[in-house]
């Protein structure tokens, strides 16, 4: 585990029995197994919270690529719009000077 063998570990419960005494030995027992528990819990805890942020980190990069394929569509769309602009406003143009020529007629005085 941390290179601490059988008779280190051993060596160092014997100097806990003595210094601590045989009564307060179970009790700072149960305490450190409890320490361990909560130890052991709040490090799942970070680590399911560092997978929720991996798992929120994939789904903000799937968003951002669903946002550059609908711009990278959108610009196509407005480049084809673009391609047929022209040929609406040639007509425009056209009907213009129809309407030009027509309020010219208008405009003439007529014969009576």
């Amino acid at each position: 585990m941390f290179g601490i063998g059988m008779p280190e570990m051993i060596l160092i419960m014997a100097i806990a029995l003595i210094v601590i005494g045989p009564k307060k030995l179970p009790d700072l027992a149960k305490s450190l197994g409890r320490a361990f528990g909560e130890f052991k819990k709040a490090t799942s805890e970070l680590k399911e919270s560092f997978d929720v942020n991996q798992n929120l980190n994939q789904v903000k990069k799937s968003l951002d690529e669903i946002n550059d394929d609908v711009k990278d569509a959108l610009v196509f769309d407005q480049g084809k719009n673009t391609e047929k602009e022209p040929d609406s406003d040639t007509n425009n143009g056209a009907e213009k000077t129809e309407t030009k020529s027509q309020e010219e007629k208008k405009n003439t005085p007529s014969e009576l």
